[in-house]
């Protein structure tokens, strides 16, 4: 510890250099240039709104709540860094991509890993007439040359018309709306699943209560999931927007970027019916994925499937 002059009260810009000074001999760089610059911008948070011994305790009961409400099929902390912004953030800075080509949005807490391989033109409503109303996506994978690319896999999830996601919801058959589809030669793909809806995200937990401390409403806009991956291109964590949704332009996550916002066009008309082979109307998306050269790579996290009867 530091000398200090007889005295001489100790400051708080004094305890700061003791815990910097404290970490230098972090082994791996990133970590202790991550520590440093946390433990500064932390110190200089609380001089700056001058934080009181029972608001940091508050903060700490806070996080606890959060790890206590989190299981399997929900992770508190992940939605709160969602609500912050944080996570939009961080994925905007880490998947910088240039003009044109897919921008990343939030992977939220609800993505399972293992979805089904599926082929082309298969349909990932697996609930039957309860899942929504159909809707029919297809388009191709594209390099930022507007050459196809063969073999790009689509890691694909959304709710259900209650704005459920399978892994929270017993009723839905086992990966419900959920599926993997690779392109063919051509770059195409085609899937059929159900049109978006808005959803709340969990507010019964202390991201709740965060969300009513600061006057914001919960909901997300419609949105399909995206996990966009092929052979020599940058790994794309996404999401399509549906553009007649009212709470497109105030997500509670800020996940919707212009270029993500995307068109349904209901199909109704019997002759195009015929030709899709379908005798009730549906929703279709032709939509493009372009992608940048990078190095592709995987999502590390998942979430598991909530326990009937829980």
């Amino acid at each position: 510890m530091a000398d200090h002059e007889h005295g001489t009260s100790t400051t708080s810009e004094q305890i700061t250099a003791e815990v910097l000074a404290a970490i230098q001999g972090t082994g791996a760089d990133r970590a202790r240039v991550v520590l440093t610059s946390l433990i500064r911008h932390a110190h200089d948070f609380a001089r700056e709104v001058r934080l009181q011994p029972d608001e940091l305790l508050g903060a700490a009961d806070f996080l606890r709540r959060c790890g206590e409400i989190s299981d399997e099929a929900r992770h508190e902390l992940i939605l709160l860094s969602d609500v912050l912004g944080m996570t939009m953030v961080v994925d905007t800075i880490a998947a910088e991509v240039p003009d044109g080509a897919l921008e990343t949005s939030v992977l939220g807490p609800f993505y399972r890993a293992g979805s089904p391989l599926e082929p082309n033109g298969a349909n990932i409503s697996r609930g039957g007439s309860e899942d929504g109303e159909p809707a029919h996506i297809h388009g191709q994978v594209l390099n930022l040359r507007g050459e196809p690319i063969a073999g790009a896999e689509l890691d694909v999830w959304g709710t259900n018309a209650n704005g459920l996601y399978e892994n929270v919801d017993p009723l839905q058959p086992d990966y419900n709306l959920r599926g993997r589809f690779r392109t063919d030669e051509t770059g195409a793909y085609d899937l059929w699943t159900v049109k978006p809806v808005s959803y709340p995200i969990p507010a019964d937990g202390p991201v709740g209560d965060l969300l009513r401390v600061t006057n914001r409403h919960n909901m997300r806009p419609a949105h399909f999931h995206v996990i966009a991956t092929a052979d020599g291109y940058r790994t794309i964590v996404t999401e399509l927007y549906t553009d007649d949704d009212e709470y497109l332009w105030t997500d509670a996550v800020f996940g919707v970027k212009s270029s993500l916002v995307v068109h349904y066009e209901r199909i109704d008309d019997p002759r195009r019916l015929a030709a899709a082979d379908r005798a009730e109307p549906y929703w279709d998306l032709r939509h493009d994925f372009v992608l940048a050269p990078g190095e592709s790579g995987e999502v590390s996290f998942s979430t598991g499937r909530e326990a009937a009867g829980r």
